[in-house]
């Protein structure tokens, strides 16, 4: 892609954004992830995906082929150093090069409440949510700065923007990924390499389910949400396009609520009657 007068990057075909690029997608196979490869894939992406469970691996190779994408699936755990070597190692041996990494792996699981944490738990949620996140981005980050190009998008949560009653210490991992993403992005910008984040909420995924349970209530999403409906890992993928594409090219350092709207509306009410904090109520 060119520059125009201006110095901006021309976009040759809006409907390719990124069209011929690497891009490497941890949790690739459902869910957000699946919804960032498949299209990432449509955009004309080249798709490494980085999947714990080889059956969604599995799926998401086959149907993004299927659709004419170009996808490869890694079965890796990339919370072990030793997984996200080896994925680093045939990307770029593969390719010789990346240049979009979407660090999409978190869990809000096992929720604990704080005052029967552990040192255990505590690590679970640094792994699930935080190391892994130092790992891969270093991983790939030297590749792109001998490129001198590059977008990263961290998915976190909007949790890690607002306060989080349920589980602090998740509440804080998030909070940690979004500055790192701010932190990393003043440090790399002279590379050439830009980093934003995306704080989801209230988006359907095999993982949370927002919707079993309160089908007699549905019309109550113009209170649960400003925007009035679901999220689905489509709304999160758009997002995370933009990000990665020259469409975004003079943004860096963000963290974007993809929320519906719940951070700027309060999100988390306490229920009396339910004796807990909730983001969803049908009677408060």
């Amino acid at each position: 892609m060119g520059n125009g007068a201006s110095g901006i990057p021309a976009i040759a075909d809006w409907n390719r954004l990124l069209d011929g690029r690497v891009a490497v997608v941890t949790g690739g196979g459902d869910g957000i992830g699946g919804a960032v490869s498949a299209l990432f894939a449509a955009h004309g992406a080249r798709v490494e995906v980085a999947e714990i469970d080889p059956d969604r691996a599995e799926r998401v190779r086959r149907d993004v082929t299927a659709a004419r994408g170009i996808i490869r699936s890694h079965v890796v755990d990339v919370t072990v150093d030793d997984d996200v070597t080896r994925l680093a190692e045939a990307v770029l041996a593969e390719h010789g090069r990346v240049d979009v990494l979407v660090n999409n792996v978190g869990d809000y699981r096992p929720l604990v409440a704080f005052e029967e944490s552990s040192a255990q738990s505590w690590q679970r949620m640094y792994d699930i949510n935080l190391r892994h996140v130092f790992a891969v981005t270093r991983a790939f980050l030297p590749a792109m700065i001998e490129a001198g190009r590059g977008s990263i998008v961290n998915v976190h949560s909007v949790e890690g923007m607002r306060g989080f009653p349920r589980d602090p210490v998740y509440g804080a991992m998030k909070a940690a990924a979004a500055h790192f993403t701010t932190c990393l992005a003043v440090d790399v910008g002279r590379h050439g390499i830009r980093v934003n984040g995306i704080g989801t909420d209230l988006t359907q995924t095999p993982q949370v389910d927002y919707l079993t349970g309160y089908e007699d209530v549905e019309h109550l999403w113009q209170s649960w949400a400003p925007v009035g409906r679901v999220g689905w890992p489509e709304d999160q993928a758009r997002v995370a396009l933009f990000l990665a594409s020259d469409q975004s090219a003079f943004v860096t350092g963000h963290n974007i609520p993809v929320d519906g709207g719940t951070k700027a509306g309060g999100g988390w009410l306490f229920s009396p009657r339910a004796g807990r904090f909730v983001n969803r109520s049908k009677h408060l």
